[in-house]
C-alpha cells in the first residue's frame, strides 16, 4: 500500500523556502533600523504652536510596506511576505523589551505607538494582498 501525500503536506520548493528566509532576514533588518529611525521628527513652529511631524515613523512604515510587498513579489507567494512581517514583528518586540542594561529602543510614547500599531496594520494588510500571476504568454501587439 502506497502512502499518498496531500498538497499541504508536501515540502516547500527550495526556491520558495530560500525566498522565505530572505524575507525573514529582510524583516529583521527593517525592524532593527525602523526602531531607531522612527524616533526622528521635525518640529515646525507654526502660527498656532509647535507641530511635530514624525517623518522617521512615516519613513520606517513606508520601508516596511515596500519590504513586505517586495518579498511577496520576489517569491511570487504571500508566504515570504508573511515571513518579512514576522521578522519585523520579532525584532520590534525584542527592541521594545528592556535590555539587561536597562535601556530600550522603543519607549511608550505616541510616535512609538503610531509606529507599532501602524506597522502591524499596514504590514498585515500588505501581506494579505494576492500576488498577481505571471503571464505564460506575452501579449503581442495587433497590426490590424
Amino acid at each position: 500500500m502506497s502512502e499518498s501525500t496531500s498538497p499541504s503536506a508536501q515540502a516547500l520548493p527550495p526556491r520558495r523556502l530560500a525566498f522565505g528566509v530572505v524575507g525573514l532576514l529582510a524583516g529583521l533588518v527593517v525592524g532593527l533600523l525602523g526602531a531607531y529611525v522612527q524616533a526622528m521628527r521635525y518640529l515646525w513652529d507654526s502660527p498656532w504652536g509647535i507641530v511635530v511631524i514624525p517623518w522617521g515613523a512615516l519613513l520606517a512604515l513606508l520601508v516596511l510596506v515596500l519590504t513586505v510587498r517586495g518579498a511577496a513579489w520576489l517569491a511570487m507567494t504571500r508566504w515570504s511576505a508573511w515571513a518579512a512581517f514576522i521578522g519585523w514583528l520579532a525584532m520590534t518586540v525584542l527592541l521594545s523589551s528592556e535590555s539587561p542594561g536597562g535601556s530600550i529602543a522603543l519607549s511608550g510614547g505616541g510616535r512609538q505607538l503610531f509606529y507599532l500599531i501602524g506597522g502591524v496594520v499596514l504590514a498585515a494588510a500588505t501581506a494579505t494582498i494576492p500576488v498577481p500571476l505571471r503571464r505564460a504568454v506575452p501579449r503581442t501587439a495587433s497590426l490590424d
